[in-house]
């Protein structure tokens, strides 16, 4: 990092703008920065600082904001900081207006603007400046990634602020590898640290898991097996528990085998006598069967015995009707001839009582000869008929001209009446138009400020919410602590209550013969007693686990604190210090506005549209009015020719019509007159042709039921059955002869007549017997079943209990692997016997650097006593790798910086900052440290040590740095000729440069 140049405007004591010029400056290597007390050259660096961070250091922090601004300055004056610089190869320019109290635009009084921010970077290529960021938090976030440091961390390697430039030498093991860890970009080896120990959780639960699955299992085999397998009380991760699981599911396994073989030979016997008793039930069943058969056909044969006269009527009633199917056909044939009569007397009947009085006695020949004649004088009237249609189209189409007529003339009315109002219309149409793109305008505009208040509005929700989780989040770490101390104190309680009693539990598992695991003696004359309240190993490592766990709520209460205040800090600088209900109501209006104007601008189409259309109908109206009057015009000659036509027509219908209305009237009558007489002439000739085949049916019939044997025709019908009366009657002749033959069968069974011989049948016993024989082999069968099922579930149990050992061997040697490497480099495993962490290792190894370089300048500022050491020794309980000593030559013993007196402190600090910008400037992708201020301390330096300090210094311009001095000995100004002086004034400090002597 080097400065190029400082500008500043009413900032701190400096009324109005001041500048510094540090490439002028640097060229010398040193330069001093000096003024009487309180005119201002720590207000310098503040600059500095407050232009890189927006915010002075140490315990100035107090004088943010608007008090950063000068009192002498000019109202009108706002407060303006500007550095240029160049960090990581990049030219940078970097301007912050801290919020200042302006006098209002219109009014009196005062309003306060906010804090601006802007972030430029010189374009070589360009000749010109490019924008980059005007948000704070961008622009903080960029400027810290590229120096690598936060603000405390530049104060103190940077600026070494007066009275804070030997922190960093007293600093303790913590804070010093917080800063080294920073600067050198060791995050990899603590994230190496961090997913070690997550692994080595992992293998652990995957350890702990397949543990706990293995006697999962044991217990199932457990509950398979019963009263067959004993399984003593065991423990996720006790030795031997492999090996115990397995041996007692061999043991298991065999017993259940011998019991399996027990039960199929109980199944065998019970099969056997349940086939016995299933032969016997079937074979009282059969014998109970026949014999109810043969008992049933006896009493079927005395029932038709009884019922033979019955069955000879209906033999004789069923000869009388097949011989009377004989003569069925020629009762149809009459009944037929005798309803076709009937009807066609009745229609000749009602076709006569229609005619006229002189025809209807009239025969069939004279009624047809009439009709004709009608026909005849019909066939005249056609020609009329159709002068009568041409008459009514004529009328209709004069109809039709008169109502064209009327209806061109509303059309001119109407287009006469609508195009009187059109200007009118345009012009109300017209300014709607412009309504309308104004709004579409203003919408457009609105729409660009609407995202920026909602993110704004949306952040500050954020900001209250998140403000009240940080309060809970800070209750429930406060709460989760205090839950971690009482269960950690818990635990320890009962750790030594089991200490106490440990005799009494070792007591315990001592048996008469057998030595003592403590003294090895045989004999236990007086064995320790547990008492009430004993604690046990389950008890202590109940407590344990509920100590662990409250830890790791406690460490989960105190991340989850500490992301709700990042989230706080991040919301707060989006939405800043506005409130909420002010940031809503803002929003809301603006949101208001916008969607009242886009309204009004969704409305410019249909505008554009609608006066189109307008436009379009008056060109549509006029037309139509044009058209109108033509076909006017050419409706006169028409409406002449249908007049002469219609004369004529008339004259002839005169003549057709005769005495009726109309020739339509005339024809129907002659039509109607016509239809009735050929309807009688037709109804007379079908009723003489119906009697005339009465008669011939009457003769067939009567010869038919003579042949059939009958005495007359009415003998003969009454003798007829129907459908449904000779089915039944043929059913139940039927149904006699097939009873008959069936009791005839059954009686002549010899296995029927057999049984019905022997002695009745008990198959109710033979039942029982069988169900008896049925439930035994159920239980046997059962029995076996779980039996079969024991062995199987046992060895499938036990299979997968075999394949659990075999998986988790390999997953205990990587948990041990994984483990001892994490207790490595965490340095709590005792193969690291310094204690030191994997990143504080390599930070050592940094720091190791940083005093070597550091002792390359110590050692010429101290004329050869002192040296720089680093040191790996732990201090108190604490882990080792980040110490520091001083080596004293004149005593060849090291000895502790703070021994140091206030000079020999300041050159010692001063040589180790400026080693540790040697070695970030050396170290690959570090940052270059081309710029240093030293703040005071130089007063406490003799002659002969300032001047070593100072050629110290002045060696850095070999690696192209430079270093402000920053203090009031007057023998400074005598040995370093470039200088920056602070002019103390009434109206408010100003800069002096002078780059030469």
């Amino acid at each position: 990092m080097r400065l190029h140049r400082l500008d500043l405007t009413a900032f701190g004591p400096f009324g109005g703008a001041q500048s510094v010029d540090f490439d002028d400056l640097s060229g010398a290597g040193i330069f001093l920065l000096h003024g009487p007390t309180g005119a201002g050259k720590t207000s310098v660096l503040d600059a500095v600082c407050y232009a890189l961070y927006g915010s002075v250091p140490g315990a100035r922090q107090s004088g943010q904001g608007m008090t950063l601004r000068s009192d002498h300055a000019a109202t009108g004056t706002r407060t303006e900081v500007r550095l240029e610089l160049t960090v990581a190869g990049r030219r940078l320019e970097i301007t912050r207006q801290p919020p200042w109290q302006r006098p209002k635009l219109r009014g009196s009084g005062t309003t306060v603007d906010k804090a601006q921010t802007w972030l430029r970077e010189y374009d070589a290529t360009a000749g010109s400046w490019k924008d980059l960021s005007r948000s704070h938090q961008e622009v903080g976030e960029e400027v810290t990634q590229l120096l690598g440091m936060s603000r405390e961390q530049f104060c103190q390697v940077v600026l070494l602020p007066q009275g804070d430039f030997a922190r960093f030498l007293r600093a303790d093991a913590e804070a010093r590898g917080k800063l080294l860890g920073r600067l050198f970009d060791t995050r990899r080896f603590a994230e190496v640290e961090q997913r070690l120990a997550e692994r080595r959780r992992t293998t652990e639960a995957r350890v702990r898991d397949g543990d706990a699955a293995l006697l999962a299992d044991a217990h199932r085999m457990q509950q398979a097996a019963g009263d067959a397998m004993e399984l003593p009380e065991l423990a996720p991760g006790e030795p031997g528990l492999a090996e115990t699981v397995l041996g007692a599911a061999a043991v298991a396994r065999a017993t259940a085998r011998e019991l399996l073989t027990v039960a199929d030979c109980r199944l065998t016997t019970a099969e056997s006598a349940h086939a016995a008793a299933d032969r016997a039930l079937a074979d009282a069943r059969e014998l109970d069967r026949l014999q109810r058969r043969f008992a049933q056909a006896r009493e079927r044969a005395e029932r038709l015995a009884e019922r033979t006269e019955a069955h000879r009527a209906a033999q004789r009633r069923m000869e009388r009707s097949r011989k009377a199917e004989a003569v069925a056909p020629a009762l149809e044939l009459r009944d037929a001839a005798d309803a076709e009569h009937g009807r066609a007397a009745a229609a000749e009947g009602r076709a006569r009582a229609q005619l006229p009085e002189d025809l209807a006695d009239a025969g069939a020949a004279g009624l047809a000869a009439a009709a004709r004649r009608a026909a005849e004088e019909l066939g005249g009237l056609e020609s009329a008929r159709r002068a009568e249609r041409r008459l009514a189209e004529l009328v209709e189409e004069r109809a039709v001209l008169d109502r064209q007529e009327r209806a061109d003339d509303d059309v001119r009315d109407e287009a006469e009446t609508w195009l009187a109002d059109w200007e009118a219309t345009r012009d109300e149409l017209q300014a709607r138009v412009d309504d309308a793109r104004e709004a579409a305008t203003r919408a457009e505009q609105l729409a660009v400020q609407r995202d920026p208040a909602r993110r704004r509005l949306t952040a500050a929700r954020q900001r209250d919410r998140f403000a009240a989780d940080t309060d809970e989040a800070r209750r429930r770490a406060l709460a989760s602590a205090e839950e971690a101390v009482t269960a950690r104190a818990h635990w320890l309680d009962l750790k030594e209550q089991r200490l106490s009693g440990i005799a009494a539990e070792l007591a315990a598992g001592l048996t008469d013969g057998a030595p003592c695991a403590v003294c090895g003696a045989t004999e236990h004359p007086a064995p320790a007693r547990r008492i009430d309240g004993h604690v046990d190993r389950a008890a202590e490592e109940r407590a344990l686990t509920a100590y662990q766990q409250a830890d790791e709520g406690r460490a989960e209460a105190e991340r989850r604190l500490g992301t709700v205040r990042e989230a706080l800090a991040a919301a707060t600088a989006e939405a800043g210090d506005a409130p909420t209900a002010r940031l809503a109501e803002e929003a809301e209006e603006l949101e208001r506005e916008y969607e009242r104007v886009r309204a009004a601008g969704s409305r410019l189409h249909a505008a554009q549209e609608e006066l189109r259309r307008a436009g379009d109908e008056r060109e549509r109206r006029v037309a139509a009015q044009q058209e109108a009057a033509v076909r006017s015009a050419s409706r006169v000659a028409g409406r002449e020719r249908l007049e002469s036509e219609r004369a004529a027509l008339e004259q002839e219908l005169t003549r057709a019509r005769g005495t009726a209305g109309s020739v339509a009237a005339r024809a129907a009558q002659l039509e109607h007159r016509a239809a009735l007489l050929a309807d009688a002439a037709d109804t007379a000739r079908a009723a003489e042709e119906s009697a005339r085949r009465l008669k011939d049916a009457d003769a067939r019939l009567a010869d038919a039921a003579f042949r059939a044997g009958f005495d007359t025709p009415a003998d003969a019908a009454a003798a007829l059955l129907d459908d449904d009366a000779h089915r039944e009657l043929q059913r139940r002749l039927d149904a006699r002869d097939a009873e008959e033959t069936a009791v005839r069968a059954v009686l002549a069974e010899p296995d029927t007549a057999d049984a019905a011989r022997r002695p009745r049948a008990d198959p109710a016993a033979a039942e029982r017997a069988a169900t008896d024989a049925g439930r035994r082999l159920r239980e046997a069968s059962s029995a076996r079943d779980a039996a079969a099922r024991r062995c199987a579930e046992l060895d499938r149990l036990s299979a997968r209990a075999t394949d659990s050992v075999h998986r988790l061997a390999p997953l205990r040697e990587e948990h041990t692997r994984v483990a001892r490497l994490a207790g490595l480099a965490a340095g709590t495993s005792a193969d690291n016997d310094r204690r030191m962490r994997l990143e504080s290792y390599v930070l050592a190894a940094r720091l190791e650097q940083v005093a070597a370089a550091a002792t390359a300048r110590l050692t010429r500022m101290s004329a050869g006593r002192y040296t720089l050491v680093h040191s790996d020794d732990r201090t108190g309980r604490g882990r080792s790798g980040l110490g520091l000593h001083v080596v004293d030559a004149w005593t060849g013993r090291e000895r502790d910086t703070a021994t140091l007196s206030g000079g020999e402190t300041f050159f010692a600090s001063l040589a180790l900052a400026l080693g540790l910008a040697d070695v970030v400037t050396d170290e690959a992708g570090g940052v270059r440290l081309d710029t240093l201020f030293i703040d005071e301390g130089f007063g406490s330096l003799d002659d002969q040590t300032l001047d070593e300090v100072l050629d110290v210094l002045d060696s850095l311009r070999e690696r192209d740095r430079s270093v402000g001095i920053v203090s009031h000995v007057a023998d400074l100004r005598r040995r370093v000729h470039a200088q920056l002086e602070v002019v103390k004034g009434r109206s408010g400090s100003a800069l002096r440069q002078r780059a030469t002597g």
